[in-house]
Formats: C-alpha cells, structure tokens, sequence
C-alpha cells in the first residue's frame, strides 16, 4: 500500500486518466447497446420471415427477454418498421404471432410503447380485410384482436399482459362499483369474441378431413391459437366470476343480455376447446381444458361454488438441445480476451500507455505483476462467470417456477374435479338405492296396473285431445288479452306524460309569478332606500347653504364694523382668514356633495333602467311560459284525442274480428249455451250503460279520457264475447232460429262499429246515440230467452219430488242388486264345482261389495245433499230451493238413474256370465260404467256443497271405496278369464304338417278380420259416445228448443 501511495504521489496529473476511464466506460455501453440490438434484430428477422413455418420459440423468447432487458418494445419497433407487412400476409402473420407473445409475456411498458403504432396497425388491418381467403383474413382478424388487446390493458392497468390475477385482485379491478363491474364484464365480452373470431377464422381455413396438424403450413397457422387459448380460458374464468358479483347485486332481468351473450360464447369455447384437443399438433405443446357440459347457472348463487376454473398447462420442454441453442443465444459470446480485459481495468486505474505513465510496474522493475493483481485478474473472472451462471440460472428457475405453477393449477383442478366427482358419485349411489328399493315395491303393483294399462292410455288419449284444443282456445284468449293489456298501458302512460306535462306548466306559471313578485318588491325597496338617501344629502346640502349664508353675512357686518372697532383690526383679520379658510373647505364639501349627489342621481337612473329592463324580461319570459302552456294544453287535448281514437280504432278492430269469425270455417265447429249468451248480453246492456255516462262525462269536462278509455275498452270485449256466443249458440238450435239469431248479432256488431265512428269524430261525440246499439242487445237477448231449456217441464212440486223418488229408486235398485247377486252365489255353489265355482264365487263376491259401496255412496249423497238444501235455501221450502236450483237438481236427477240403471246392467251381466251365455267383458264394462255414474253422482252432489263439510268428507270416502271395489269386479274378471282360458289347452298332437299350416294361415285371416272389425267397432263406438252426449244434452234441455220445433 506504501508503494501504491508513493505512485500515486508521482503522478503529475490523474485527471486525464478520469476522462479517459469514463470514456471507455460510455465506448462499452454503446458496444453493448449495438449488441443487443444487432441480436435483437437477428432474433426478429429469425422469428418474422416468409416461410410457412411455425415461429420457433427460442427466437421468440430472445425477443421477450430483450424487452425485459430495454424495459420497453422500442427496439422491436424499430426492426418491425423496416419488414414489409403491408405486401406479405405470411410475414404479417407471424409479426402478429410474435407481438401476442410480447404483449403477453413481454415488459409491461410493451403495451404503451406499442399503443403509438395502433393507427398503422388499424390501417393494416383494414388493408389486409380486403381480402376473403388465406392469410390475409386472417391477418385482419389478428390485427383486430391485438388492437382489442391493447386498449382492454390501457382501459384496465391492473390486468397484466398474461390475464393471471388472484381473486382478491380481481375484486379491487372493479374498486367495489357495480358499475365497473357491469363495464368491465362487457368489454371482456369484446375481447373474447375477437379470441373466437381467430379462433373460427383458422379453422375455417383448415382443411380439417386431413391432418393439416403435423404439416408446416398447418402449424404456421395453429401455433397462434395457443396464446389465444391462453387467453381465453382466464377471460372465461373471468366472466363466470363477474356475471355471479353481478347477480347478487342487480335483478336478474337487468342481466338477460349478458347471460344470453355468454351463453353463446360458452358454446363456441366449449366446442373449439374439443376440436383443438383432438389436434395432434396441440397435443404435445398444451394441455388444453375442458368446459362442463352445461354453462352455470347464475340465477342460483350457491352455483359459483360449483365452478372449476379451467387451467391450461404447458408441459416443460423436453428437447435439451432447443435450450443450448437458446442459453447460447441469451449469454453474450463477444467477451473480450481475460488479458485485455484485466490490461483495460488496470489502465483505467493507473494509466493507459507505459510510455506516458511513469508509474509502469513491467518497465520499471522488469517483472511481472504481483500475487496480489493476480488474484484480482482471478476474482474477476470467476465473478464475471458467476454472473453469467446466475443470470442462466435465473431464467431457468423462471421457467420451472412457471411449469411448476401450472402443474399445480393442474393438480388443483384435477383434485376439485375429483372431489366434485366423488360427491357426486356418492349422492348418485345413495340415489340409486333408493330408487332400487322403490323399484323392488314398484314391481309388485306394475303387474297389477299394466293389466288396465290399455284403458288408461285410451282415455289419456281422448282427454290428451280435449286438452289440446281448449289449450289453444286459452292461449289464443290470452295472447288477445295481453295486447290489449299492453295497449291500455300505453295509453295510460301517455295520458300520464301529458298530465305531468301540465303540472309542469302550471309549477313553472306559478314561479315565474313568485320572481316577478319578488322583483318587484326588491326594486321598489331599492328606490325607496334611495329616495331616502337623496333627501338626506338635500337636507345636508340645504344646512350647508344656510351656514354659508350665515358666515357672508358676518363677514359683511364685521366689514361695516372695521372703522369702529379698528382696535381689533388684527383679530378680525385673522378671524377673517379663519372664516375664508372655513368657507374654502365648506365650498369644497359642497363641491363634493354636488358629485356625490350626481354619482347617486345617476346609479337611481341606472338601477331603474335595469329594474324596467327585468320587468320587461320577466314579462317576456311570462308571456313564453304562457304561450307554451297554452301549446302544451292543446298538445294535450291533442293526445287525449289521440289516445281515444287509438282506444276507439282497436276496440272497432276486436268488434270486426268477432266479426270477422262469424265467416271463419273453423268456427263452425264452437258452440254454447243459450244461459251463457243471455248472461253475456245482460253484461253487455249494463257495459253500455256505463260507455254512456262515460261519453256524457267526458263531453262536460274533456280534461279526465280515462273514464272513456276503459268503458271502451270494455265495451269492445262484451260486445265482442257477444257475437262469438251469439254465433256459437246458433250452431246448436234449428236452422231458422239460427238464422234469426246470427243476422240479429251481426246487426248488433254493425251498430257497435257505427256507435264506435261516432264517437271518434270531435263533432259528434256528443250526438252519439247507444239506443239502436242497446235494442239489438235487447233483441239478442229476447231470443237467448226462448232458447233456454225447459228443463223437464215438470211442475215446482213435482221437481222436488222427483229428487227424492229418484234417490229412493237408486238405494231400492242396489238393495235389489245386492240380494240378486247373494242369491245367484248360493245357486252357484249348489250347481258349479271346481275352477268354475271358484271363478263364480270370486267374481259374485267382488259384485257384492261393488254394491256395498254403492250404497255407502248412495247414503252419503243423500246427508250431503240435504245439507246443501238446509244451507241454501234460506226462509223457501226443499221444494222451492229445488226449483231454484233447476240445472243442478236436474244433473242430481240424471246421475241417479245412471247408477241404479248401472247396478241393474250389473246384475244381469253376471247372471248371464253364472248361467254360462254372458261375456266377461261385459262384466266389466258395467263396473266402468257403474264408476262413471258414481263418480257423475259425486260431481253432482259436491258442486254446491261446503269445502269443509264433514259429509262431503265421507262423500268422497266413500267413492274412493266405490273406485277401488269397481277395480275388484275388473281384476276378478279378468283373473277368472284367464284361469277358465288356461284349462281350455288346444292340442296340436294329431295334426299333420299341412293341418297346422292352414290353421296358421286361418288364424292369420281371422286375426285380420278381428283387426278390421276391432277398428270399425272403435269408430262406432266414437259415433255412439257423440250421439249420447247429444242426447245427453237433450235431456238437459239444451236442445229443448228444437225438439219443439220438430
């Protein structure tokens, strides 16, 4: 160290030595700035070229790195401005690939540096979408996606470029605003259908019936997709996450847009995730995720629980010699030789030449460096290969962290997936075995229900079909109501604008009074205040006056004094100067005043120009809020016209429809009843009633259309329901009332029509006239009159009577049923033996009980019936409340005799089936018939009845029993007729091989003619259900008109 000091101590100037080091430290930058961009630029050109290959990763990677090491993409820039992308879509296309890859890998100020060129890109790509196929489409969808890119991480700087955020980071991107979070959810929406329109457009090119995968061409245009897979897996997680924030903030019908728009976009992922994974070429590079089969559902918050984030893994690269290549590239081979570089770091610490530096150890002494420099030279070295080792080692580590960080993903997934798997397949097996024991118990009555399986589908059929035409009847009724339900909303809403339009005048009048008041008020304080300062000033300047006065006439007297009082000459004299000195300052005040007076004279003046001028503004702005009131109110007389012609023209519109359906082939097949039309009509007398009063209503105050609307509205709907029950009830009558009734209602859709224009005119709203329209109603109605049943054109007390006589008749048939029955099964038991008596005593048996039942119900019927007679009828008799309630004491009436007659059909059924000449199928059809005039008897009888009535309890009771003791009767018969069938074995022993080939092909006849009949049977067997509801309906009265006319 001495000798060191004493060198240092001979040196005649360090100073240029100091230069001359910085010097060679600012050489050493550029060299190693032309360096890096020298392989920078051979890296590009490497990676962007015209040969349809893909892009290599390890020149991509060096293209990353460099803008981690320049912290920014000004380099690449640089040599991307020198290719031609513009006249080659291969290059363009691989430019595109590359700069994905920056924007999402490379230094995060690559999106900023890159944001200046986003016109030139825009214009490429408008350029390059000229073209329909090849590259050049694609080219121009790429683009766009980049461009998307780029302003999504502008808008949003707290995504990185790779999209991987933590949940936490997610929620403070939208700052906790479900407002940023609505906007941030739809730009996401924005950037993943570019991601899919790449993703479409490269498919499309494809020919996908060949493996373009493992070709160079086709993996040019593949390799991209894997950033766009990237990509769009983190932007999908994404929107499942925000889409949940957003339904547990917003209602449900604010979100329709968005869910349907991810709908859409789940599909096209969820498919082009599958077509990339069956690619080879993908195969080895990515492990691309599969999306659930069904999108998640949003509307149920416990679904997002239920959510796999997809993750997409990149296995580490196998391949060792890709990475010498690469770590070749990466660490800079022009180092230069150890020697020169030790001599450099010498001669900038003691010099640069031997021959100018006196301190020069090799000359001086002749020998060389010492121990100590050498280990410097050493550690140097060793440091500098440290470095470089470590800067290897850090990428390297980087890449495994990477590939370690997804395998975890990966496995994270995979063990969710598993674990949801396992719930699942546990609730499955638990779900299974429920269901294994409810089969075992479902078997043993499916043997027993499969026998009346056939039945059951033919009346689900014939009900399928009855449902199926008043389900489109119904949906036509509402389809009409909901429109005219939207129209009377819009015009309510109108009326409701127009009414606030007029509050709003009216608020905005009575304001402008208030400030003009107010104006007012304020300019006349203001000339008062005034007035009272200028007489103030008057009376100061008057004083002043009389004080000026005042000393004049002193100076005069003591003038006149002076020969007097010439003793006192130099007082006054200097009273004298002191009055001219008083009288200078008082003139000066004076003077002042005088301005004063004119500066306040002149501010009155002005102060009351500018009071004039704010009248006359306020006047103005008066008269325009007048005028625009007065507009507003005709505009609003306008809209109530408006509004109640719209209201007129729909309700002509419903009217002509109906009317409209008269001459509609269709409707020939609708009918109903003359109580219903008469109803109708009363309605509809009573609606114009109130249209009326309505019209007279709004012809005295024509500020409230309301009133009218609705009576319109209703109006067209009764007049309407009219003429369809009109026409409807005319196809059930002879054909010359008919006639009568169906001119009547087109007569009365006329006059509504003409009572309609009327009141659409302003002229003659007043004048129109209900009579012709109510007097077609009258008349509609008179003929509804003669066409209502007769009923049984029985007397009031023969009516009442007859309930009971037929109640009685029914318990007297099933008692007697019931004994014929118990007496064929003791004839039975003396005759038959064997399989027949068993048969008999079974199928005897099941009857008793049916009748059994059917008396219980019989009984039942009968408490509850006087229950509603003594709850209903008031102060009147039975006989009376009867009368009253003809229809339903008729149906009562009808359904007894069904069921005694039902019990008696039973009885000699099974008499006949005893003796041997019966059918067992007509043994059950009489216990379905029998159910139907039970069931007829239960509908008939708790239709008036008390929900909470304990004898409609045991009604019900009891035809439950009467149901289940009907299936006894059916399931006996048919076990007995199969037992009786088995013992009647055919023996084919003693025919001959031609012998069973012709009865074979006379079984084969018979059963075609068994087929033909069995059609032919059900279609008749359709006619006669058709013409029994007819005479049904005759018994009824509903055709009681025309049974008098014939």
């Amino acid at each position: 160290m001495d000798r060191v000091k004493s060198s240092m101590q001979q040196v005649p100037n360090p100073i240029p030595k100091v230069l001359s080091r910085r010097a060679g430290g600012a050489n050493s930058l550029e060299t190693e700035k032309e360096n890096f961009e020298r392989s920078q630029a051979v890296s590009i050109n490497k990676a962007i070229n015209t040969q349809e290959v893909a892009v290599k990763e390890k020149h991509a990677r060096t293209c990353i790195l460099g803008t981690h090491h320049e912290k920014g993409a000004h380099t690449f820039w640089l040599a991307v401005n020198r290719l031609p992308l513009s006249s080659n879509a291969v290059l363009c296309w691989k430019f595109c690939h590359v700069f994905h890859k920056l924007l999402r890998d490379g230094h995060p100020n690559v999106i900023k540096d890159s944001m200046r060129h986003k016109a030139d890109l825009n214009d490429m790509s408008r350029m390059w979408g000229h073209l329909s196929e090849g590259y050049g489409k694609l080219c121009s969808i790429y683009l766009k996606l980049l461009i998307t890119k780029m302003e999504f991480h502008i808008k949003n700087p707290r995504f990185p470029g790779n999209l991987q955020m933590s949940n936490r980071q997610l929620d403070e991107a939208g700052e906790n605003d479900v407002n940023n979070f609505f906007q941030l959810t739809v730009e996401m929406f924005d950037y993943l259908d570019c991601e899919l329109n790449l993703f479409l457009g490269v498919f499309s090119s494809l020919d996908m019936s060949r493996s373009v995968s493992v070709t160079a061409a086709g993996q040019c245009r593949l390799a991209p997709l894997i950033q766009v897979i990237l990509d769009s897996s983190h932007l999908y997680d994404y929107t499942v996450k925000l889409l949940f924030k957003l339904h547990s903030c917003l209602p449900a019908d604010t979100l329709q847009g968005h869910r349907d728009r991810f709908q859409e976009q789940f599909k096209k992922l969820k498919s082009l995730f599958y077509r990339s994974s069956n690619l080879q070429y993908f195969k080895r590079l990515i492990q691309i995720p599969q999306l659930p089969e069904n999108p998640p559902n949003f509307l149920r918050a416990s679904a997002l629980s239920e959510h796999i984030s997809p993750v997409v893994v990149i296995p580490a690269e196998s391949p060792e010699s890709e990475h010498v290549v690469e770590t070749e590239d990466l660490v800079d081979t022009d180092i230069p030789p150890l020697a020169s570089t030790v001599d450099s770091k010498f001669d900038d610490l003691f010099g640069t030449s031997a021959s100018t530096d006196p301190f020069n150890f090799n000359n001086q002494n002749g020998m060389r460096k010492d121990e100590k420099d050498r280990l410097i030279e050493q550690l140097t070295a060793e440091l500098q290969a440290v470095k470089e080792e470590l800067e290897s080692f850090r990428l390297e580590s980087g890449r495994l962290c990477q590939a370690l960080r997804g395998r975890v993903n990966e496995l994270e997934a995979e063990l969710a997936e598993q674990t949801h798997l396992k719930q699942q397949a546990l609730g499955e097996s638990e779900f299974l075995r429920v269901e294994l024991d409810d089969l075992r118990r479902v078997k043993e009555d499916t043997e027993k229900e499969q026998r009346s399986l056939s039945e059951i589908e033919r009346k689900a059929q014939a009900n399928e079909q009855r449902y199926t035409k008043l389900k489109e009847k119904y949906t036509e009724l509402v389809q009409s109501h909901a429109d005219l339900l939207r129209k009377n909303a819009e015009v309510t809403r109108q009326m409701t604008v127009a009414c606030a339009a007029q509050d709003e005048v009216e608020n905005v009048k009575k304001e402008m009074q208030d400030r003009l008041k107010a104006a007012q008020d304020a300019t006349s304080q203001q000339e008062k205040t005034q007035l009272e300062q200028l007489q103030a000033l008057q009376a100061e300047l008057m004083s002043s006056r009389s004080e000026l006065e005042t000393l004049k006439s002193t100076i005069t007297s003591s003038q006149q004094s002076t020969e007097q009082l010439s003793t006192q000459l130099s007082a006054l004299e200097a009273e004298k100067a002191g009055l001219i000195e008083t009288v200078s300052q008082k003139e000066a005040e004076l003077a002042s005043l005088g301005v004063e007076l004119k500066r306040v004279q002149s501010s009155l003046t002005n102060e009351r120009e500018s009071g004039v001028k704010a009248t006359e503004a306020l006047q103005n702005q008066l008269n325009e809020k007048e005028s625009r009131e007065q507009s507003l109110e005709s505009e609003l007389v306008s809209l109530r016209w408006v509004a109640l012609r719209a209201a007129l023209e729909e309700a002509g519109r419903i009217v002509q429809d109906c009317l409209n359906q008269l001459e509609d082939p269709a409707h020939i097949s609708c009918t109903s009843s003359a109580d219903y039309l008469v109803s109708r009509c009363q309605v509809a007398l009573d609606c114009v009633e109130r249209l009326q009063s309505a019209r007279d209503g709004f012809v005295s105050d024509n500020t409230d259309v309301s009133g009218l609307v609705r009576a319109v509205t209703q109006f067209a709907h009764l007049v309407g329901d009219v003429i369809v029950q009109g026409s409807t009830t005319s196809h059930m009558v002879p054909v010359e009332q008919a006639d009568a009734l169906a001119d009547n209602v087109k007569a009365c859709g006329e006059e509504a029509l003409a009572l309609l224009c009327q009141l659409k005119e302003q002229e003659s709203v007043g004048t129109a006239d209900c009579s012709r329209l109510r007097a077609a109603l009258d008349t509609v109605m008179v003929l509804g009159e003669k066409l209502r049943p007769r009923g049984l054109e029985l007397q009031q007390g023969e009516l009442g009577d007859l309930v009971e006589q037929e109640m009685a008749a029914t318990s007297a048939a099933v008692e007697s049923a019931a004994a014929r029955i118990e007496e064929m099964l003791n004839k039975s038991r003396a005759v038959d033996t064997g399989i027949k008596m068993e048969v008999n005593e079974r199928i005897l048996a099941s009857c008793t009980d049916l009748m059994q039942a059917i008396k219980v119900l019989v009984l039942s019927s009968k408490d509850l019936q006087r229950d509603i007679v003594e709850s209903g009828r008031g102060a009147a008799s039975m006989k009376e409340f009867y009368v009253k309630n003809s229809r339903w004491t008729e149906g009562l009436i009808s359904a007894s005799k069904a069921v005694g007659w039902g019990a008696t059909m039973l009885v000699d059924a099974a008499d006949q089936m005893v003796q041997g000449t019966g059918k067992f199928e007509e043994l059950m059809v009489c216990s379905h018939e029998i159910a139907a005039s039970t069931a007829q008897l239960v509908a008939a009888s708790k239709v008036k009845a008390d929900k909470d009535s304990p004898n409609l309890s045991r009604l019900r009771q009891a035809s439950k029993g009467v149901t289940q003791a009907t299936a006894g009767v059916v399931a006996s018969t048919k076990s007995g007729k199969s037992q009786i069938e088995d013992t009647e074995t055919m023996d084919f022993s003693a025919m001959t091989l031609t012998q069973i080939k012709r009865q074979e092909m006379d079984a084969q006849v018979l059963v075609l003619e068994l087929e033909t009949r069995l059609q032919k049977e059900r279609e008749r067997l359709g006619d006669l259900r058709k013409k029994h509801y007819e005479l049904a309906g005759v018994a009824e009265g509903w055709g009681g008109e025309e049974e008098g006319t014939g």
